[in-house]
């Protein structure tokens, strides 16, 4: 049903809905939604929560994912995808695109826009991916203090610490750094570009009792492990950052070769979705049918009106 049937929405906030999920038994599975679109068809394949990746954001915006767009243009991608599908969605809040009080501005900005939880990183800007070389760290303590400053300033958004501290402090600055933003008010922790399931699963046994999140992120650091490996090595929640948009990018790069080439998309149709398709994933005809069912606007009696 489209998502403006007030029947239809979710009167629960996102940031608890989020919550709701993970307290189940298993790992949380996020796969990453660029767009709307996307996240309609995750919903549709059976998934509850969404991730939305900044690195995602930035490439399909045209630019590289260096800490260059402002809190506004992510909540624009925040809105369509809760929108679209309804469901709590983790959304990547860079370094918090500034010191304390902007994080808090961050904050409460993605919880208006239906954002259900946030992750920040412990980089500097101009940050890179976290599975490039030489990223530059903040200090420990600054980036405890943004955390902190985050859980003061949340309503109900769940707030989660990435330390990407593992490449350049090793298991042990990493492990001390995720203790240090567990203790200002993180509720989970996101250890980046770990790359061997004996990292994993050291930084889960010695991270006891706190939910911890794996990136399955393809061409990085990480080997390819499954939602299900991940859950034995300790991990609550995973997410799979950019899959969507690197699939939608490569089929959009053959469809403008066979266009150039062919000149036209006729080779091309056996590869869309078809009108039918589209149609039945935006929910085209609940639409028209909800136009169709909205009463003529009524005078309202009062007044006395001119006749």
């Amino acid at each position: 049903m489209p998502y403006l049937i007030a029947a239809d929405l979710p009167e629960e906030p996102a940031g608890m809905r989020f919550r709701d999920l993970l307290a189940r038994p298993g790992i949380l599975q996020l796969p990453g939604a660029h767009n709307g679109m996307a996240a309609l068809q995750a919903r549709a394949a059976g998934f509850e929560g969404l991730y939305l990746s900044g690195a995602a954001m930035t490439a399909s915006m045209g630019i590289p994912d260096l800490g260059m767009i402002t809190v506004d243009e992510v909540c624009f991608f925040i809105r369509q995808i809760a929108r679209a599908s309804g469901l709590p969605l983790l959304a990547d809040g860079d370094t918090g695109y500034g010191e304390a009080l902007n994080v808090m501005h961050m904050v409460r900005s993605f919880e208006d826009a239906g954002a259900g939880a946030v992750h920040i990183e412990d980089q500097l800007l101009p940050k890179k991916c976290g599975h490039l070389n030489d990223k530059r760290l903040a200090d420990a303590h600054d980036m405890a203090a943004k955390v902190a400053a985050a859980a003061r300033a949340r309503r109900h958004l769940y707030v989660i610490a990435r330390t990407d501290a593992a490449a350049s402090e090793g298991m042990d600055g990493a492990v001390a750094r995720a203790k240090l933003f567990v203790s200002a008010g993180a509720d989970a922790i996101f250890p980046e570009a770990l790359n061997t399931a004996e990292m994993f699963k050291e930084f889960a046994r010695r991270m006891p009792g706190v939910p911890l999140l794996a990136n399955m992120t393809e061409f990085g650091r990480t080997p390819f492990f499954t939602a299900s490996e991940f859950e034995a090595m300790g991990y609550k929640m995973v997410i799979w950052p950019v899959s969507s948009m690197r699939v939608a990018a490569y089929a959009q790069a053959r469809l403008y070769s066979a266009i150039a080439r062919d000149g036209g998309a006729q080779n091309m149709v056996d590869q869309m979705q078809s009108r039918a398709e589209l149609y039945s994933t935006i929910g085209l005809h609940a639409y028209e049918a909800l136009d169709a069912s909205i009463v003529q606007t009524v005078i309202p009696e009062g007044m006395p009106q001119r006749s």
